[in-house]
């Protein structure tokens, strides 16, 4: 505050920094980081519950010209990975704000759903996309069982209830089951993929084959839009006063501790398996 004199009376003046609506403010980019697996066990996963605060604030607070995604995930659950996408295209069209994702190390079968949720996808040269594919795995511990002696007993309600028991042999009518399954899976993906992606991908390629490629190859078959980092790409859009608001998933002080610490343990190892399988 400043004090003006003037004919023996005095004249407070009163400065504030004030975010008047008649003055134009700088664009504002949210960005919204993605890094991890989704739905799997452990704190850090991406799930629809964890994220749909994140994505409210992203979405309303200040405004923001345009929300910025940063993908870094192997994939994951296909629900999860649905459930996500269809938050962020429905504030998206609620908000009107554009959606532009920008993807590291990796965008794969979940991770590049998430990605899809996108007007444009952009990636580091190096960046790995693509697995628009579905996975099960198991293992089988029958033999083992039976050469020490063991015997499974399993009694049921239902005759498709112990489907895919891990320690009984496995049958054809399981394996027939699981493949109606996966494959209407398979097709909810493609159907998201071409839905979001349209006339970009390419017709002369196989797309949906669970192959993955490096972000100049994806480039060409439409998978992506091209090779290009967040910040200059958002300057080049916005110029160069444009601002950015981070949000990300938070693990809280208290859950470093106790019990917990065995269940991310295990969703580490998980994790860093997810990954390993694209040289990661």
């Amino acid at each position: 505050m400043s004090c003006l004199v003037c004919g023996g009376a005095a004249f407070y003046i009163v400065r504030m920094n004030l975010r008047l609506p008649f003055i134009k403010n700088p664009p504002l980019v949210s960005v919204v980081r993605l890094s991890g697996t989704i739905g799997m066990a452990g704190r850090a996963s991406l799930t629809d519950t964890a994220l749909a605060p994140l994505l409210e604030r992203a979405f309303r607070r200040g405004r923001p010209a345009a929300v910025a995604l940063e993908i870094n995930s192997p994939g994951g659950s296909p629900v999860q990975s649905s459930l996500i996408a269809a938050r962020i295209r429905r504030l998206s069209e609620e908000r009107k704000v554009p959606v532009i994702a920008f993807v590291e190390d990796v965008a794969a079968s979940g991770g590049y759903w998430l990605a899809c949720a996108a007007e444009e996808i952009w990636a580091d040269e190096s960046s790995i996309l693509g697995s628009i594919g579905v996975i099960s795995a198991g293992f089988g511990a029958h033999v083992f069982l039976a050469r020490q002696g063991l015997e499974r007993r399993v009694h049921t309600a239902g005759k498709s209830k112990s489907m895919l028991d891990p320690f009984r042999p496995e049958n054809e009518q399981d394996v027939e089951r699981l493949t109606v399954i996966l494959n209407g899976l398979h097709g909810n993906f493609i159907d998201h993929v071409k839905a979001r992606r349209g006339a970009r991908l390419s017709t002369r390629t196989d797309l949906f084959t669970g192959d993955i490629w490096l972000a100049g190859r994806a480039t060409d078959l439409g998978l992506i839009d091209g090779v290009a980092h967040l910040k200059p790409k958002m300057r080049e859009r916005f110029g160069d006063k444009v601002q950015f608001r981070r949000y990300g998933l938070r693990r809280p002080f208290w859950t470093r501790f106790g019990a917990g610490l065995a269940q991310d343990a295990i969703a580490g190892i998980e994790e860093r398996a997810a990954y390993a399988r694209f040289g990661l």
